[in-house]
């Protein structure tokens, strides 16, 4: 006997914001947390990469960009990464390392070096930091989860754990 009820549609996942800037050195610190969070949810958590350069921080704007080209080349949170582990090397050899970290995933290093000359990823950038400021974002990491934003900057002290707390009531919450 078949079941012809319909079959019920899969709730979305909770969606982690993370306000971040690649030239950041509190961004870096971060890594170890974000990674936590990826191991311990997998695909039933979002992790969303929302670009927030800062000023004082002269690459920080082309490494955003950068970031962009490597999404659309497939590998987003692998060149995140590469690039926060360099977060020095990029500090002083500019914008020679984002290129180089494209090269080392094996993704197109001309077509990056192509979009940061054309700046095709200059309005996401733009946009991000906009909707940064709009909801009070003033430094990175910063972190937003259902509403409630995590201000990275100033500790990461206690956020993975009181992300961890939103998300397991989020997934809860689906269930029931």
């Amino acid at each position: 006997m078949s079941d012809s009820s319909p079959a019920r549609p899969a709730a979305p996942v909770p969606v982690l914001d993370i306000w971040c800037e690649l030239q950041c050195p509190d961004c870096r610190s971060a890594l170890d947390d974000l990674r936590a969070l990826r191991a311990r949810y997998g695909d039933r958590l979002e992790l969303r990469l929302r670009h927030f350069p800062l000023e004082k921080h002269k690459h920080a704007f082309a490494a955003a960009q950068a970031a962009e080209e490597a999404a659309e080349q497939g590998k987003a949170w692998p060149y995140v990464e590469a690039v926060l582990e360099r977060v020095s090397e990029l500090d002083r050899d500019g914008e020679a390392v984002l290129l180089d970290v494209a090269r080392g995933l094996g993704l197109d290093a001309e077509e990056f070096d192509t979009a940061l000359i054309d700046g095709r990823h200059i309005l996401i950038v733009d946009a991000d930091q906009a909707e940064g400021k709009a909801i009070g974002v003033t430094g990175t990491p910063t972190y937003v989860i259902d509403g409630e934003r995590l201000d990275g900057g100033k500790s990461q002290d206690g956020l993975r754990e009181r992300v961890e707390e939103i998300v397991d009531r989020l997934l809860a919450e689906q269930r029931a």
